[in-house]
């Protein structure tokens, strides 16, 4: 059997080249090789306010992108959280097993809570949730950039935990994939990754975005001093464009520095701007072609939710039976 692997995204915010060319072009091209699942997970997105509207457009668009990008449904389920009411159940059963310190010592609660007067216990339970997400499925590999991996670690810690508690029950997630996608910094401020969450009309490009506005914000985005690219001392913004680049083009790193080495940043900047247009016009050919047909997408949603329910069903039913619950 193929090992299962698990991955999801927020449906919040706009998902942007760092987006794909990190996690969702990864993600194709591993259908073959993986029973794959991946999430839009709304109930996270939750835990900070959302104007419900909002919501409900982006959790269709997010579904809309995994499937333009090449996220097969028919091999590879795109299962709204929400539509699996194990997630939820999951969550509660684990968060009774999980010692409060554990989660008041997680990086991102600490940092969103010290930015606002009062926050909703959601936050703190927010990596609960996420393991419920990954074991429910007994997955396998879970692969996850930097910024969740203390969370990663932390279910496997509630896992090996439980699985002490009342014996074995849950599969340990591996941490990562043998291969990672590229690493996209933010257009404005290449000293941090780009992100949904960051505002700002010049730190990220849209997946959506149309080729004008993605040649702006290109001809915009930050590089050094120096009059053209110097390999021997290049700046983070020209790194980061250079890095693009070849994401999209898909060029060796000779075949780069033997075209762009000496080339002035104006020209530069061209060139990556038409690679990231060219790279992305089939993509949003096939949003469009999508998102014209809505019933489409929502049965694929509602198929892929019946899919999966067997098995978060049959975990949940084990973990309850663990731990003395009553199952009928």
């Amino acid at each position: 059997m193929k090992p299962r692997v698990l991955s999801g995204i927020q449906p919040t915010g706009s998902l942007h080249i760092g987006n794909y060319l990190g996690a969702l072009k990864h993600w194709v091209q591993m259908q073959p090789d993986y029973e794959s699942i991946f999430l839009i997970v709304d109930l996270h997105a939750i835990t900070l306010y959302q104007e419900p509207a909002e919501l409900l457009k982006k959790i269709e668009q997010t579904a809309a992108i995994f499937l333009a990008a090449g996220i097969d449904p028919k091999q590879s389920p795109v299962v709204v959280q929400s539509l699996v009411p194990g997630h939820a159940e999951l969550t509660w059963l684990l968060t009774c097993t999980t010692p409060v310190g554990w989660l008041e010592r997680m990086t991102q609660y600490k940092d969103k809570s010290s930015k606002q007067e009062s926050i909703g216990d959601g936050l703190l339970q927010y990596p609960v949730l996420m393991a419920a997400d990954i074991l429910i499925y007994q997955a396998n590999v879970v692969p996850v950039g930097d910024d969740q991996s203390q969370h990663l670690e932390l279910t496997r810690d509630i896992a090996q935990r439980f699985n002490a508690l009342y014996g074995d029950t849950f599969v340990m997630p591996a941490t990562k994939l043998p291969t990672v996608g590229a690493r996209i910094m933010g257009l404005d401020d290449p000293a941090k990754k780009m992100s949904k969450s960051t505002e700002g009309p010049g730190h990220a490009i849209s997946l959506l975005d149309p080729p004008s506005v993605i040649r702006k914000k290109i001809m915009r985005a930050t590089t050094d001093s120096l009059p053209g690219v110097d390999y021997d001392d290049m700046g983070a913004g020209v790194a980061n464009l250079l890095t693009i680049h070849q994401a999209f083009s898909g060029w060796t790193d000779d075949q780069m520095k033997a075209h762009f080495a000496g080339m002035r940043y104006g020209d530069l900047k061209k060139q990556v701007a038409e690679a990231v247009v060219a790279g992305l016009e089939p993509l949003q050919a096939r949003y469009a072609e999508i998102t014209a047909d809505p019933a489409y997408l929502r049965s694929v949603l509602r198929e892929s939710a019946q899919r999966v329910m067997p098995i978060a069903e049959a975990t949940v039913r084990l973990v309850k039976q663990r731990m003395g619950v009553y199952v009928g």
